[in-house]
Parts: structure tokens; sequence; C-alpha cells
């Protein structure tokens, strides 16, 4: 096993000095994480770790649950969603338990990459769990970037239906606000951002929902629920379509969220994950079922597509679809924000002094440009790529399912070694091995879905 750095709590107080849990002040310089200190600072509480777990859970993506539906039919549907929630509030709360575990023997972990190290040695951690957590973090930030710039050109095009902006330039106003909201300093400092986010998410989830029955009442007369295409193609679709809802309960950044709680953490992150999932059961369920029941096979990947259908008349009147759009791209910023913090967090640990004041010239200048930076890289990406929701698939196929089906059973099973013969160690390895499987195939899903697509993409297209 590899041996791991221990990080001592790590505070900053509102002049911007440092405070490194009970080590005496001339001891302090001897503690050099910046990203801990300024990114990473344990001051939240169970609320505030509630906050940033559904903001990085229930997000916009679960309006593409009746899309998934329609590759799986009702029963499998609400099944695969069901068992999903309960699999992923298990692992999170498994992952939790290994962190607290390992701080409560004087191995305190804030990063996947540290808490891998220590568990499963230095090259899984730096060629296996790295990697895929940024190739996550950095997916989902442009992901949340190309769909807020289709939310606002969708609000511009009800107003000006000829009008001359196109897509990219979208793309761009959502990176300029998304540069502008990347100054705040720290994980916690989103806290009341988050707290948003969450009234977001239950806003335009009323909004499909109430838009959904009003549609399917008035309009869907003939609702198919058949699946189509041959059994080569259902088989695909089905496994596509798990991946789907899979992703959409997607974290990996667990040990990140549980670094900003203030000690003592037992127990909090339970309470936060509560909070997370009892919005994810009043969320989740009612789009996926109200969707799909109003719109069957032909359910889009957005549900709000689905009301109202490009070029043709909206289905549910205009200022439904105005407020709903406008409360996903305020909730896409604040996704965007938490899976930036990773991210920030190194490149904060390797161009900051934590010996100086986190707003001293000295740090804050490096911040702002490699913040900028990394936006602006998004940002392009996002322009250059709109149809990044096929790539993001695969994206999630080989790095959610890893981080939150698997790599928390293999943890708790090496950090706390319950017997082989125990029902906890062989649950917790049928899991991880299952959804190995599901991993490999999901991603061979998602490449067929890229190759069959491939014909339709266009860079800087205007979708």
């Amino acid at each position: 096993m590899g041996e791991a750095r221990s990080v001592l709590p790590l505070q900053v107080d509102l002049d911007g000095n440092t405070s490194y849990g009970d080590v005496p002040a001339d001891k302090q310089h001897a503690v050099d994480d910046a990203g801990a200190l300024f990114v990473l600072e344990s001051k939240g509480s169970w609320l505030h770790a509630g906050y940033h777990l559904t903001t990085s859970i229930a997000a916009p993506a679960l309006l593409s649950l009746p899309s998934a539906f329609a590759g799986l039919g009702w029963v499998a549907g609400v099944l695969i969603l069901f068992v999903d929630a309960a699999l992923t509030f298990y692992g999170y709360c498994l992952l939790s338990r290994v962190l607290e575990q390992l701080a409560s023997v004087g191995r305190r972990h804030i990063r996947f990459r540290d808490l891998a190290q220590d568990v499963l040695g230095r090259r899984w951690s730096l060629f296996t769990v790295a990697p895929v957590q940024f190739c996550v973090c950095f997916g989902a930030v442009i992901g949340c970037t190309v769909l807020g710039g289709q939310s606002m050109k969708f609000i511009y095009s009800i107003y000006h239906s000829n009008g001359s902006l196109r897509l990219h330039d979208f793309i761009i106003f959502f990176g300029l606000m998304m540069m502008l909201l990347s100054q705040m300093p720290s994980f916690h400092s989103l806290r009341y951002i988050n707290l948003l986010s969450l009234l977001m998410c239950l806003g335009y989830s009323a909004c499909a929902v109430g838009g959904s029955i009003y549609a399917g009442h008035r309009h869907s007369t003939n609702k198919d629920y058949s699946i189509e295409g041959g059994k080569a193609s259902k088989i695909f679709g089905a496994f596509n379509s798990f991946a789907i809802i899979a992703t959409t309960y997607g974290n990996g950044i667990i040990p990140e969220i549980q670094a900003t709680l203030a000690p003592p953490v037992a127990g909090k992150m339970f309470k936060g994950l509560c909070i997370c999932y009892t919005v994810v059961a009043s969320t989740f369920f009612s789009v996926a079922v109200s969707g799909y029941w109003a719109f069957g096979k032909q359910s889009l990947g957005n549900l709000l597509s689905n009301l109202a259908p490009s070029g043709q008349p909206a289905l549910v009147p205009n200022w439904l679809i105005i407020l709903a759009n406008m409360l996903v791209l305020l909730q896409l910023l604040a996704v965007a924000l938490v899976y930036s913090q990773p991210t920030f967090e190194m490149l904060e640990g390797k161009a900051s002094n934590a010996k100086e004041g986190r707003f001293s010239a000295r740090n804050f200048l490096p911040r702002l440009v490699l913040r900028g930076s990394f936006v602006a890289i998004a940002t392009f990406i996002a322009a250059m790529l709109p149809f990044f929701g096929d790539i993001n698939a695969l994206i999630g196929a080989f790095g959610f399912l890893p981080l939150d089906f698997i790599f928390p059973m293999i943890f708790y099973n090496i950090v706390f070694k319950p017997s082989h013969r125990s029902v906890v160690f062989r649950f917790n390895t049928l899991i991880a091995f299952a959804f190995v499987l599901a991993c490999i195939i999901g991603c061979i899903a998602a490449v067929r879905q890229i190759a069959l697509d491939a014909n339709n993409y266009k860079l800087f297209a205007n979708l």
C-alpha cells in the first residue's frame, strides 16, 4: 500500500490568516498545502454538505431520464432508477465511513486521489483514479457549458426567432459568467449558491412534471411505450439507458465535499446525503415517470425539448418553458462551479503560497489567471463540440461508474476487512464485479452511439 499524506484541519479567518487546527502558531509554517487551505477549507456544516451534494447529483441531467426509460420500458426503467438510487446512497455512505475511519487513526484525506493512494497504492491513484476523476469533472464542466448555452439560445429564439446569434455566442456568454463566478475563493464559499441551486432543481423539475402532465392530457393521444429496433439495437439501447441513469446519480467528489466539513465530521455526511436524496427522490422519479408517460418512446434527451419541439408550436405556455430554462441555466452555473473545485484545488496547490494570505497579490493573481484559463479552455471545447453529450456518455461510463459504484465497495472491504464469508463482503464484491462489467459494456455502447452519430457532427454547429 502507498503511504499517504495526513492532512490537518485547515482554515482561513476573515483576514486571510491561516490556521491549522490545533497546531501551535510557531509550527504552522511546516504545513504547506495551499490547495487544501484555500479551496477545501474545513468550515461547513452538514446542511452545507447537503447543498453541495444536491448540486453535484440532482442536476439538469435528470431531464434525460424519460429518454432512458424509452430504451428500457416501464418495469426495467423504474426498477433500475430505484436500484441505482439505493446503490449510490449505499456507496457514498461507505466511502464516507472509510474517510472517517482513516481520519480516526491519523490519516485524514480530503482528495479522492489521496484516499486511493492510501488504500490501493500510488500507481492506482496516479494512473487510474486521478485521471478518471479529472475527466469526469472536466467533462461535467464542458457539458454544463454546452447545456447553458443551449438554454440561453432557446430563450433568445422565443423572442427573436430569426435572430443572428448562434449557439457558440451563447456558450461564450455562459463561459464569461462562469469565469466571473470561478473566482469564488473556496468550495465552502459556494454554500449559499448551492442552496439556491437546490431550489432551482426543485423549480425546473416542477415545471417539467407539470408541463408533461399538461401536454400528456391535451396533446399526446396515442402514447407508444414500445422499444424500437432489432434485438442488437435493443440490447445496446438498454445498456446505454442504464448508463444514462447510473451517471445521472454520479458524484465522483465525495472526499472533496466531506473535506469542507468542520471537525468533528462523524455522521455529518450521512445527514447531508439524506438531504440530497430527499431532493433526488422527489425529482428523479417524478420527472422520469411523468415525462415517459407523456411522450413514451418519443422522449428526447432533454424533456424540455419535448415540451417545445423545434419548428413546431410549444405544447405548453411559453412562460413555463422560459421559466424552466432560466432555472436550468442558473443551476448549471452552480454545477459547473462544484465540479471545477477539484481542478481549482490542484492548480492552487501548485501555484499558491500557503504562508501568505488568500487575497494577497502573490496568491490572487495566479488564481485569477489559472482559473480563468481553465474556464476559457472548457468554453472553447464546448463551443467547438456542441454535440458533447455523446462524448460525455462515454466519460460517464468509464468515469462515474468506477468512482461511484466500484471503488467505494473495494475501499470499504480493504479498510474495514470484513470476513470474506460475511454478507457485507460478498455484497460489496458482487456490486463491484457487476459494475466492472457494466462499465465495459457501457463504454462499448457509448462508442457505438458516437459512431452512429458521427455523420451529424460538425464543429461549432448551431444546434
